[in-house]
C-alpha cells in the first residue's frame, strides 16, 4: 500500500506542474505566443505545446499510458529548458534549467518502472 501511495503521489506532483502550465497557456494564449516568439519559437506551435502538457499530465496522473506520457513530457521539458532557460550567465535561468533537468529525472523513473496498482491504466489494462 505504501508503494502505491508514493507512486500515485509522485505522479500527481509531477503531473500538476504540466497540467497547470498547460491550462495557464490556454488562459493567456496571446501572451504565451508572444513569449515563445521572443525566443524565435513559432507561436503556431503553441497548440502542440498545450496538447503535450495537458495530455501528458493527465496520462501521468491517471496512469493511462504513463510511460508514453512521461517520455513526451521529458522530451518537451528538455527542449523547453534548452530553448527558454539556457542562459548560464543568469542564475535564475540556471535554476530553471536545473529544475527542468530534475523533473526529467523523475519522468525517466516513470518510463523505467511504469505505474503501481493505483493507476487507472493498470485497472483498465491500458498501462
Amino acid at each position: 500500500m505504501k508503494d502505491n501511495l508514493i507512486d500515485l503521489g509522485a505522479r500527481i506532483l509531477m503531473g500538476l506542474i504540466f497540467l497547470l502550465a498547460g491550462l495557464n497557456k490556454i488562459a493567456d494564449y496571446e501572451g504565451t505566443q508572444g513569449y515563445m516568439e521572443m525566443f524565435n519559437v513559432p507561436g503556431m506551435l503553441l497548440p502542440l505545446v498545450i496538447l503535450v502538457e495537458v495530455v501528458g499530465a493527465l496520462s501521468l496522473i491517471l496512469g493511462i499510458k504513463a510511460r508514453w506520457g512521461a517520455i513526451a513530457l521529458a522530451v518537451f521539458t528538455i527542449l523547453a529548458g534548452a530553448l527558454f532557460h539556457f542562459d548560464l550567465g543568469d542564475q535564475n535561468e540556471v535554476n530553471h534549467l536545473l529544475k527542468n533537468i530534475a523533473i526529467v529525472g523523475g519522468l525517466l523513473l516513470v518510463v523505467l518502472h511504469g505505474t503501481r496498482d493505483w493507476s487507472l491504466g493498470r485497472k483498465l489494462g491500458w498501462d
